[in-house]
């Protein structure tokens, strides 16, 4: 059984190392090289050239290395065949580490006393709030977004979550679908964006949405965190917002073209915190091994992990 690699922006060839050495006995080839359509019985993926799982009569399912699958609903030449996503303690854990990290760098003004520090600027400042006094929303409830909240309440924030669907998470207050968006936007200080990135949710971060924040908070004004997809995000919108005053200050790392062009003024904004996309970056190692667990639940007629919902593009 033979496992094709399509794969752009990552080393393919350590990827297929991982896999040959997880999966003995497998033959795994590289997207581009030669093989047999007919001998390929799973794809591994990650911003593959369109079309690349087109024509292969017997593949089974088609695997994302990553916890987003829009790279793979773009393709109109996808098959019809099970999609499996990485949900992956480790790299839940990194989105959460992120999550957090921010929010507590905007909570406690870092950016401020990293400008003071360079200037030799020693200015005592007593009146912080505190994490209580500050309300996080959360749009998008999946794992991440769900266990970012977690944490986020141990460190004493105001956590709510927003979700386009109902659903159920115990201890945190929930807004479901449009009905709800302004009343959940009305009492967000920090907004942290996790939404997976589908038709529907393309270019929700816009000016409108900005305009709907809390404006009564104890930062001064809304934050903006986006840790999920660049497609969410209009550009123009944020910086329009930053320049206005109807947000604060905005951490973002991800991006519409990436990497980011050295012209963007994001690179420079004061009020922005740019990272290259790797609020939660996948462990090589955990995500093979999720795969080769994966292939063996399939073999052994159990039902794949994980699986994508087409119609909800997720």
């Amino acid at each position: 059984m033979t496992i094709l690699v399509a794969l752009t922006g990552w080393h393919v060839d350590s990827w297929v190392e991982r896999l040959q050495r997880l999966l003995p006995g497998r033959r795994v080839v590289r997207f581009g090289e030669a093989y047999d359509p007919a001998e390929i019985i799973y794809g591994v993926a990650w911003k593959h050239p369109p079309g690349a799982f087109r024509g292969l009569p017997n593949l089974k399912a088609i695997f994302s290395l990553g916890a987003g699958v829009d790279h793979l609903m773009g393709d109109p030449d996808l098959p019809d065949v099970p999609i499996a996503r990485v949900v992956d303690h480790d790299l839940t854990n990194r989105m959460s580490e992120y999550v957090v990290l921010h929010c507590l760098m905007h909570l406690r003004q870092q950016r401020r006393y990293d400008a003071q520090q360079r200037a030799h600027v020693w200015e005592d400042d007593r009146h912080q709030p505190a994490a209580r006094d500050v309300r996080v929303g959360i749009m998008g409830l999946g794992v991440l977004g769900q266990d970012a909240a977690r944490k986020l309440a141990v460190m004493g924030f105001n956590v709510a979550g927003w979700s386009r669907t109902p659903k159920d998470c115990p201890g945190l207050k929930v807004f479901t679908g449009e009905a709800e968006r302004a009343a959940f936007l009305a009492r967000t200080d920090i907004l942290v964006l996790l939404l997976p990135l589908t038709p529907e949710t393309r270019g929700i971060a816009n000016y409108a949405l900005f305009r709907g924040l809390a404006r009564d908070g104890r930062l001064g004004g809304p934050v903006f965190i986006n840790a999920g997809r660049g497609g969410l995000q209009v550009e123009e919108d944020i910086l329009r917002a930053l320049d206005d005053g109807t947000l604060l200050a905005a951490s973002l790392d991800v991006f519409e073209t990436e990497p980011l062009p050295d012209s963007s003024r994001f690179w420079d904004h004061p009020s922005v915190i740019v990272t290259p996309h790797n609020a939660a970056m996948s462990d090589p190692e955990s995500v093979v091994r999720l795969v080769a667990r994966q292939i063996a639940r399939l073999e052994a007629g159990e039902p794949l992990e994980h699986l994508v919902d087409r119609q909800r593009g997720y």
